[in-house]
């Protein structure tokens, strides 16, 4: 995971890996930066962003860009099963998890550190190198114990 970085530091670093730093690349980049804490974008929610600001990126190179982006370690891709991935910034924070309403897609981070050391014991065990740990609980918000909540996912 990178240290903290400036965008700078970020496409120095892809530069030094023989990557072109496009402006597509750095306006993605610019908004994840500027999000609020614990704001997840899908592809297509990052298109809506772009196009709200009038960035003429087609929504293929979106999806490029956010891949790349991940690959290197600057985006952190996250699976909440929904048919589609999510991304936020994976820098200057701790490691966290995710609890998701099966009903509404509410999203709580959660930092847990036995989850983290259970995750390094695995991969140490086995002689792997930890690059990441998404720990996921599915569940229900209070508030949708309704049987109406419940017919629809069923």
């Amino acid at each position: 995971m990178p240290e903290k970085s400036t965008a700078e530091n970020v496409f120095q670093n892809l530069r030094s890996k023989g990557l072109r730093v496009t402006p597509q690349r750095e306006k993605i980049l610019q908004i994840f930066m500027e999000l609020e804490e614990g704001t997840h974008l899908s592809a297509e929610d990052l298109f809506k962003v772009l196009s709200g600001k009038n960035e003429n990126i087609s929504l293929a190179t979106t999806y490029r860009t956010l891949k790349l982006l991940s690959q290197f370690g600057y985006l952190r891709e996250l699976d909440f099963a929904e048919g589609h991935k999510h991304y936020e910034l994976n820098q200057d924070k701790k490691p966290h998890h995710h609890i998701i309403c099966l009903n509404c897609n509410k999203t709580i981070e959660f930092e847990d550190d036995v989850i983290i050391q259970i995750g390094e014991k695995i991969a140490l065990e086995r002689g792997l190198e930890l690059v990441d740990i998404q720990f996921k609980i599915y569940a229900v918000c209070p508030n949708e114990h309704d049987d109406e909540s419940r017919t629809h996912r069923a």
